[in-house]
């Protein structure tokens, strides 16, 4: 009996040795629908990061790229007042929130693409109503050009509108993660709850490449 368990026990660990180690890709803009990416950058295949950026959160504290030194983030672009995929994703949000309330290695950032409405104040209360944590989640707000860059060329992320305007864009429902080193580990539908539970589970495995 105990030989059979021993060795049921060593061919499950001969079984967990042999199978590769999950890594997350490093995501460049040609890797990316180029739909969602500004057109300069669709051919790049290497060296993507986040660039700097300074914006302004709920409580009008500024917000930079070193507010997420050494910290992995979970990114994306919204309006207070879109009727459509806003409030799923939203919710979505809080919930991922929730389960990382306790963990300070992860923050989460939501950036406005109507920031001409979304005021402080506006992000404010839209953050009461949500029950954002302010140490956890900053939702932002700022130059119109900044953040359309930041979604273009950055977060390969937003749809242009297709008006011809400069800095007009569409949302998507992409919630984006990214690593301490500003690169993209993962793109995830923001509505969709199986997407929401690939996204937790992948930010286990970069958390665990970051103790090794």
């Amino acid at each position: 009996m105990v030989m059979t368990l021993l060795s049921s026990v060593i061919i499950v660990l001969m079984y967990q040795a042999l199978q590769p180690e999950k890594r997350l890709p490093i995501y460049q803009p040609s890797m990316v629908n180029p739909e969602l990416v500004d057109s300069t950058l669709v051919y790049v295949k290497k060296y993507h990061t986040i660039a700097d950026f300074e914006l302004v959160n709920q409580n009008g504290d500024t917000i930079t790229q070193e507010t997420y030194t050494d910290k992995i983030y979970i990114a994306d672009f919204f309006f207070t007042t879109c009727p459509t995929i806003c409030p799923v994703m939203t919710a979505n949000m809080t919930d991922i929130q929730e389960v990382l309330k306790k963990d300070d290695e992860v923050l989460l950032l939501s950036h406005s693409v109507t920031p001409e409405i979304d005021s402080v104040q506006q992000l404010k209360k839209y953050a009461l109503e949500k029950g954002v944590i302010d140490s956890k989640w900053n939702l932002v707000t700022g130059s119109k050009k900044q953040i359309y860059e930041l979604a273009r060329k950055s977060y390969l992320a937003v749809l242009t509108d297709g008006d011809g305007g400069p800095y007009d864009m569409i949302h998507t429902e992409n919630f984006i993660l990214v690593d301490k080193e500003r690169r993209i580990r993962g793109f995830y539908d923001g509505t969709n709850p199986d997407e929401i539970a690939q996204l937790l589970e992948d930010l286990k495995v970069l958390k665990s490449y970051y103790r090794k």
